[in-house]
């Protein structure tokens, strides 16, 4: 079992990247301010569902591999990049075509599948916890593999409820600014235009990584 002194000194670290702008806030608000409220809600849970990948990976030692291979990671980044690429033009030409029409918001299964690749796309994540999540384990506390593993669940709880409000926020906003189509519109090119300056980023990245 994890020394509840150590565990309270994780949660208060974990609230505060939990709570930083990242990629994955970013991609939701996206979503959700396109396509409302149950949208932002589902990429929370899809983000969650990816991240549980990440965690059992970082728990049997995965990210050492990536670690020792360059050019795995290289290509899993550019992967994600392009996927993040399609999604700001596949929205962006939604926007241009019709903005939000009734009837055009993708089915759940979509929406929850897109959400969990763009989390899979970002290899820093299994990274980040091969570095993060050790520095709370302790000897005598239980298998280290078990330690890590409720660490990372632990993570993964908190991200989700944050991630689900920040969802629900920005879905509520969309509903107060949409007054027709052209309003609408709108939010469907700022989702499009935040989908792209991530896979800039991650692109930018990658490009650097490889030099």
């Amino acid at each position: 079992m994890i020394d509840h002194t150590v565990l309270l000194g994780y949660l208060g670290s974990v609230l505060l990247i939990t709570i930083a702008p990242g990629p994955d806030n970013a991609y939701i608000v996206g979503v959700a301010l396109a396509r409302g409220s149950r949208a932002g809600v589902l990429s929370a849970a899809g983000m969650a569902m990816g991240m549980a990948v990440h965690v059992t990976a970082a728990t049997l030692g995965l990210a050492l591999l990536l670690q020792s291979a360059p050019a795995a990671l290289n290509a899993v980044r550019l992967a994600g990049a392009g996927y993040l690429g399609w999604l700001a033009v596949s929205t962006l030409r939604s926007a241009r075509q019709s903005g939000i029409a009734e009837g055009g918001v993708p089915p759940d299964r979509q929406i929850l599948g897109r959400a969990v690749l763009t989390n899979l796309a970002n290899p820093k994540i299994i990274l980040f916890f091969a570095a993060f999540l050790p520095q709370f384990t302790r000897p005598g506390h239980g298998p280290i593999p078990m330690q890590l593993l409720i660490l990372g669940l632990v993570f993964l709880v908190v991200g989700l409820a944050w991630d689900s409000i920040v969802g629900l926020c920005a879905g509520r906003l969309s509903a107060t600014l949409t007054r027709g189509s052209r309003a609408a519109t709108r939010l469907n090119v700022v989702a499009g235009l935040t989908f792209g300056a991530l896979a800039l980023v991650l692109l930018g990245e990658t490009l650097l990584a490889m030099t």
